[in-house]
């Protein structure tokens, strides 16, 4: 379905889905699996455990496809699924955070910096400022991490951030900018 599949919006695709047609989730997964790792991993910082939770999101919309309502984007109620699961998976972990980028294998390359037309000495620095960059967004307090991965790595509008997140619009800007301070804190300090 994947070509004529482009056609459909995904309003269309989990209509379609709803009325028993399995082609529309296969294109659904599709379309969201590679956004949905790179957000939830953002969150957690394990790649491994990020494809598992977003494993777990697919199984949650192919066994509740009818709960979803045309009231929201398919994008928020996709999403709002992937953020709660990744935010059980913190609260498990409770004290064993993982802040460290030693435990990033060679096989991230999807979630490195655009490379194309570098250097390999800027080839090495991409890859390393990814690293900080990806470490010091572990350290955001969890509701800080959350606006900062939607809004600047995902690039979803305030809005949807607001329906995703349950918290006013206002609310949603004042924690980007203040997330985007404390963020730009965490690399100068990581910087000396």
């Amino acid at each position: 379905m994947s070509e004529e599949g482009n056609k459909f919006s995904d309003e269309d695709l989990i209509a379609r889905f709803q009325n028993g047609d399995e082609y529309a989730f296969d294109e659904i997964v599709h379309r969201y699996k590679d956004r949905l790792v790179n957000f939830v991993f953002r969150f957690l910082g394990q790649i491994d455990e990020a494809e598992d939770i977003v494993q777990d999101t697919f199984l949650k919309v192919y066994k509740n496809k009818n709960a979803y309502e045309n009231i929201a984007r398919f994008s928020t109620w996709i999403y709002t699924i992937a953020g709660n699961l990744a935010k059980t998976e913190l609260r498990k972990r409770k004290r064993r955070r993982i802040f460290s980028i030693s435990r990033m294998g060679p096989d991230e390359k999807e979630f490195e910096l655009p490379t194309s037309d570098k250097s390999p000495e800027e080839d090495a620095d991409s890859r390393f400022t990814e690293k900080i960059i990806q470490t010091a967004i572990q350290e955001l307090p969890e509701k800080f991490r959350t606006v900062v991965i939607l809004r600047d790595i995902q690039e979803l509008s305030y809005d949807e951030i607001s329906m995703i997140l349950e918290v006013p619009l206002g609310t949603v800007k004042s924690r980007v900018n203040r997330a985007r301070l404390k963020l730009r804190d965490l690399l100068k300090a990581m910087d000396h």
